[in-house]
């Protein structure tokens, strides 16, 4: 792993603690679906997040788990971004984004015991 996904590794974890910020409070669906600006802020950290992860995605040198549908979902935030369903980005946050989180912490763990070797 090189220097450069390290950094968007850390990008993606970045994007994600700052969802976890923003969702402070917003305990269901319905307040979530209320509040207008949180929305806005988060469907800003998954564009970032998918495009972090297309970038990890042109290296091959690290494998995500649900990459092409990482980034499918940034190019629709992104290029369909009437057509967001506020139901699906919060199934992401609720059930993916935990393993992502995981998984990123994981290969970041890897890379700094590696660096630490070398």
């Amino acid at each position: 792993m090189t220097e450069k996904i390290a950094k968007y590794l850390s990008d993606i974890q970045l994007a994600i603690s700052l969802i976890e910020e923003f969702l402070v409070g917003i305990e269901n669906f319905t307040t979530y679906q209320s509040d207008r600006k949180t929305q806005s802020a988060v469907e800003r950290q998954l564009g970032i997040i998918g495009e972090a992860v297309n970038k990890i995605r042109q290296d091959e040198t690290v494998i995500l788990k649900q990459t092409k549908q990482i980034v499918d979902f940034r190019n629709r935030i992104i290029h369909s971004y009437d057509n967001i369903d506020a139901t699906i980005v919060w199934t992401i946050l609720k059930k993916y984004l935990p393993a992502l989180n995981c998984e990123v912490e994981e290969k970041l763990k890897d890379y700094s015991a590696f660096k630490k070797r070398v």
